[in-house]
């Protein structure tokens, strides 16, 4: 069964920076599209940024475009979201997803991301 589990969160002031990174275990990290996830309170999970298997193409949602910077090491089972130029609507849970078919859906437990002075 597959796991992943996201680290780097916490508070961070406007206009800084976080590097979140998910650890994948039990399943074939290259074969999987990986994405980031967040959720703010009383709002609906909204997709970030998601990065190819092999990493050759990325996508990100326009309200993070030229902020955020999705990545992978398929040598180190990890994915990582650079976050630059935070603002507090950026606050959040963040979750990590791997996903290559509907059998195969993973999901981390999300790490807690607050922007605030």
């Amino acid at each position: 069964q597959g796991q992943l589990a996201e680290s780097g969160g916490g508070l961070v002031q406007p206009g800084g920076s976080l590097r979140l990174s998910c650890a994948a275990s039990g399943f074939t990290f290259s074969r999987y599209a990986m994405s980031w996830y967040r959720q703010a309170p009383g709002k609906e999970r909204e997709l970030v940024a998601s990065i190819t298997s092999a990493g050759g193409s990325t996508n990100y949602a326009d309200s993070v475009k030229g902020r955020f910077t999705i990545s992978r090491d398929n040598a180190k089972n990890t994915v990582y979201l650079q976050m630059s130029s935070l603002k507090p609507e950026d606050t959040a849970v963040y979750y990590c997803n791997a996903y290559r078919s509907r059998w195969s859906d993973y999901w981390g437990q999300g790490t807690q991301v607050t922007v605030s002075s």
